[in-house]
């Protein structure tokens, strides 16, 4: 999904509210089953369950059913959806589904994916919804929902519909479905002189067109008679989201966090007297208020819709910038989650760009989308983001990702987060594109022309970015560095993050990126956490159920290896959490991954009855060799003196 780089079935059952009033139904009930019971290592946490599914949006962040500040990591499931080879669906079998969901979990520690749909395959006849394919796809839906992984669902769309481009055209689209482009009647298409699939968005006629008729809800003369464009599109997305909502349980629909109305929107030609800011004004976003009144009728009322604005807003090459970012959209409130991506196009491109990525590279870009979302008052998203991993720009991937991984997780390059870490930000949810098993395994007609099979790579306009790809046994295994991506994390804080990193120590190639350098001011600290892998969470008490903090621990973050420094306590080898009712036995403790055996959380619980407003901090070293409690302590010092400058 790198468009940025162009030129240069049964009937309800479910009503608001009852998720959560179940939820805390069944903590209450935990509770009060076993009063001052300790509980036994093997059983889940009583701060797990329902409670802990549940997203809202809450202001600026994402918040829990314990009302935790909540941060989604993931990927995107997947590429093959825009594909043919296996029907529009992200996977062959719902095996293949549980296998990938299993897979992600234990490689990653993901707990989102961004699961494409097909218009084309839900609606393949005017008003007719093929209730096969969507079976289909809430099956494989289903093996990440009960891995523990949470959904929010995308009409995916790039260059509008793959039914525009003939059998020997170089480049193929996904999207609306054939019988919308039979009654266009649009041209032959022909991008031209491009160099980049995404250059098809600006320079092809029929591609310009039939996105324009979109946005204009153009009047169609089909078999079945006249049907305007966009209407037809959100009665399908109404009739899509009715069905999953009735064939998930309470538990699997819990842990659909939102949906995402349309991929990577943009005007195909802007009208007279329109530009980029007016169209989202008068035209993207009365589309998003008609598709959020969709999901409320749908029995979506209590999840957000995940909205792009205008695909250029944020480019970062200026002759291709659009003013954007949803500037008219006010303050949208809780239905709505400001969702956006970002490819580096100078990176891309191999001309603007050509050196590798550094330290910070990312901050000033990923910088504005939090100005945007906090402007709008609204949780941020990254739901598209990645570089080649194969091609001639290849070789920057392992230095953009770490690049972007790096200001997703703050807005402050290492150089200068020891300094000032009060100016960190908001830690953003995200999703990378991609997660495709098949990866390099395709068997693609391209535009239904068995003389262009397409093997390699994702098998579609010449792009290879997944993460993952079976190997010769059947097994699922990283294509990236597994110290970028499975990585130190916040996936549950109790109350407010005010501050966070993680020195994931990658490589590049034989060369480990050390970003993030402890200063020689705090030489405990360096010395504790030495040439291994280290995060550093700061957060504000937020006074709530008392669930405790969680972070999780990559796989190979040996429990009772890894240190932590905090006010809290200090420790190497954390106990495993126990507690007496909802009194945890030991402030800094281990807990079993859900749906992961052998992975770990970190576990962070403040003393109780604790009020709103305190601030806390925590240091997680991997360790490159146990440290003494005397360093432990010296390093604790060290970090309170460093806390109470910092301004939080």
């Amino acid at each position: 999904m790198l468009a940025h780089v162009t030129r240069g079935i049964r009937i309800g059952r479910r009503r608001p509210g009852r998720t959560r009033l179940l939820g805390v139904a069944v903590s209450l009930l935990a509770a009060a089953a076993a009063p001052g019971t300790p509980a036994a290592a093997a059983e889940a946490p009583w701060f797990d369950g329902r409670a802990a599914d549940q997203v809202a949006v809450d202001g600026t962040r994402f918040a829990d059913g314990h009302g935790r500040e909540v941060v989604l990591r993931g990927f995107n499931v997947s590429g093959e959806t825009k594909l043919e080879e296996n029907g529009g669906l992200p996977f062959a079998t719902t095996d293949d589904a549980r296998k990938s969901a299993a897979a992600m979990r234990h490689l990653t520690g993901a707990n989102v994916v961004r699961f494409l749909l097909s218009w084309a395959h839900v609606e393949p006849e005017p008003g007719q919804v093929d209730t096969a394919y969507l079976e289909k796809a809430t099956a494989q839906m289903k093996a990440f929902l009960d891995a523990g992984i949470r959904v929010f669902p995308d009409f995916h769309q790039d260059l509008y519909s793959g039914h525009l481009f003939h059998k020997d055209s170089w480049y193929s689209g996904d999207g609306a479905p054939k019988w919308v482009i039979d009654a266009g009647g649009y041209p032959r298409e022909s991008c031209g002189i491009c160099v980049h699939w995404g250059q098809n968005i600006t320079q092809n006629q029929a591609v310009m067109n039939a996105t324009r008729d979109f946005w204009r809800n153009r009047a169609l003369t089909t078999g079945a008679g006249t049907v305007r464009v966009q209407d037809a599109f959100l009665a399908t997305a109404e009739k899509t989201m009715t069905y999953l909502s009735r064939h998930l349980t309470d538990d699997q629909f819990t842990r659909v966090v939102g949906f995402d109305p349309l991929n990577e929107p943009y005007a195909g030609a802007y009208d007279d007297g329109q530009n980029s800011r007016t169209w989202e004004k008068n035209v993207l976003w009365p589309f998003y208020e008609k598709f959020r009144a969709r999901m409320d009728a749908a029995g979506w009322r209590d999840k957000p819709a995940f909205v792009e604005p205008n695909m250029f807003w944020n480019s970062n090459l200026a002759f291709q910038r659009q003013e954007g970012g949803l500037l008219d959209a006010g303050r949208p409130g809780p239905g709505y989650v400001f969702n956006t991506h970002y490819y580096d196009q100078k990176a891309i491109s191999g001309v603007f760009m050509p050196g590798k990525a550094g330290d910070g590279q990312y901050s000033g870009d990923f910088g504005t989308l939090r100005d945007r979302a906090t402007a709008l008052d609204l949780p941020a998203v990254m739901s598209e983001f990645g570089h080649p991993l194969t091609g001639f720009t290849s070789d920057k991937a392992p230095t953009v990702v770490k690049g972007m991984y790096q200001a997703l997780d703050s807005r402050l390059p290492g150089a200068t987060w020891w300094t000032r870490p009060a100016a960190s930000g908001a830690v953003l949810s995200s999703t990378q594109w991609q997660w495709d098993i098949y990866s390099g395994r395709h068997h693609e007609a391209m535009n239904g022309n068995t003389g262009k099979t397409l093997t390699e790579g994702d098998a579609w306009n010449g792009e290879d970015l997944s993460a993952v790809r079976l190997d010769d046994s059947g097994g699922a295994g990283l294509r990236q560095d597994a110290r970028l991506l499975d990585r130190l994390y916040p996936r549950a804080v109790e109350g407010r993050t005010l501050a966070f990193t993680f020195e994931d120590r990658s490589r590049d190639g034989s060369t480990t990126l050390g970003w993030d350098r402890v200063p020689g001011t705090l030489p405990n600290v360096a010395e504790l956490t030495g040439s291994g892998r280290y995060g550093m969470l700061v957060w504000r008490s937020g006074g709530g159920t008392g669930a405790p903090t969680e972070l999780r621990l990559p796989r190979d973050f040996d429990p009772a290896l890894t240190t932590v420094v905090s006010d809290l306590g200090t420790v190497t080898g954390s106990p495993v959490y126990t507690a007496h009712g909802h009194t945890a036995d030991h402030p800094i403790a281990t807990a079993a991954e859900p749906g992961d055996t052998g992975a770990h959380r970190l576990v962070l619980s403040a003393p109780a009855g604790e009020g709103t407003g305190t601030v806390h901090y925590a240091l997680i070293a991997d360790g490159t060799a146990a440290p003494s409690a005397e360093l432990r302590a010296a390093a604790r010092r060290e970090l309170a003196r460093w806390a109470a400058d910092a301004g939080f």
